[in-house]
């Protein structure tokens, strides 16, 4: 066997092994988008000494979605202010528990976001947060569309808000996190509830996939992202190219917005942040945040809560 031949077969298996390595990865990253594993829900409310009640409703396609209902202390001023909280990819309703392996390798931090919601209840505010499709203890409808039918999700908690006598209807307000505030952003053209908002780092879906896959795979990531698309999409997601919250943020109408973006979040992008504020109709901000990660971002509401207090007091008025 001649040294050229030799060469072509290291080379051939060489490129056999990193066919396969690209192909499992990208098939691990398109399963954990189309089907994120679940986080068990890790406390309650209860646990913080805090009244709540466990409840569920069916979204429009007919899933059950999980959540919770906190009422407002009973001497509250508010008078029926109502905020609901929505989570992020892939976490439930009490934030982000951090405890998946792969957390490891890319950096994800613990995101309590039962805090926040004791803060906002202290606060005079009723509290509703729920689990979104296929996370937590709601139902599987795979795949995950990174705001756009969880939007319906959030569509559906406001309705479960309108059967009850202890919400003012027209001082419901939202704070969504991640995928949660794409999905607030996707809602707001479907419904004239909403009042008043706070969207902690929403992202373009392929802006995202391109800063995530640079963070974790380096120049790996140019090979494993196409192929992980392609098996997302194969599998009914829509191309992350056309998920963009910047189009519906732009048919917000009236709706105040208050928009708060990490400055050094590698994953998602400070300038796709700062443009989906530019317009939106009614922008509050952007709130840029000194940040060298992207969780410090959301920890940032976590541990400023005061911020989104007054926010939704100026703009849920009695």
């Amino acid at each position: 066997m001649t040294i050229f031949r030799r060469v072509m077969r290291w080379l051939f298996i060489l490129a056999g092994i990193l066919a396969g390595v690209v192909t499992a990865v990208a098939a691990f990253v398109a399963r954990k988008m189309i089907a994120p594993p679940r986080q068990r829900l890790w406390a309650t409310p209860g646990d913080l000494n805090l009244d709540f009640e466990e409840i569920s409703f069916p979204a429009q396609d007919g899933i059950r979605l999980a959540g919770w209902f906190i009422p407002a202390p009973a001497d509250s001023f508010r008078k029926g202010a109502t905020l609901i909280i929505v989570h992020g990819w892939p976490w439930n309703r009490l934030g982000e528990s951090a405890e998946d392996p792969m957390a490891k390798l890319d950096g994800t931090q613990p995101v309590d976001l039962l805090r926040l919601m004791l803060a906002l209840h202290k606060d005079g505010f009723n509290v509703l947060t729920f689990d979104l499709r296929n996370h937590g203890e709601s139902a599987a409808m795979p795949p995950v569309t990174f705001g756009v039918n969880e939007s319906q999700d959030l569509l559906v908690a406001l309705g479960y808000l309108n059967g009850r006598s202890d919400i003012a209807q027209n001082r419901i307000g939202v704070i969504g996190f991640s995928m949660g505030a794409n999905t607030l952003l996707y809602a707001l053209p479907k419904t004239d509830r909403i009042k008043a908002a706070v969207a902690v780092q929403p992202t373009t879906a392929d802006v995202f996939a391109k800063g995530y896959g640079r963070y974790v795979l380096s120049h790996l990531s140019l090979l494993v992202q196409p192929l992980a698309e392609f098996f997302y999409t194969s599998m009914g997601g829509p191309p992350l190219a056309s998920i963009r919250p910047a189009e519906m943020a732009a048919m917000a109408g009236d709706v105040p917005i208050l928009y708060v973006q990490g400055e050094g979040d590698p994953w998602g992008s400070a300038e796709d942040v700062k443009h989906m504020a530019a317009v939106t109709p009614q922008p509050s901000g952007p709130l840029m945040v000194e940040t060298n990660d992207r969780f410090a971002g959301y920890q940032y509401v976590v541990d400023n809560p005061k911020i989104v207090s007054a926010f939704f007091e100026q703009h849920l008025p009695e």
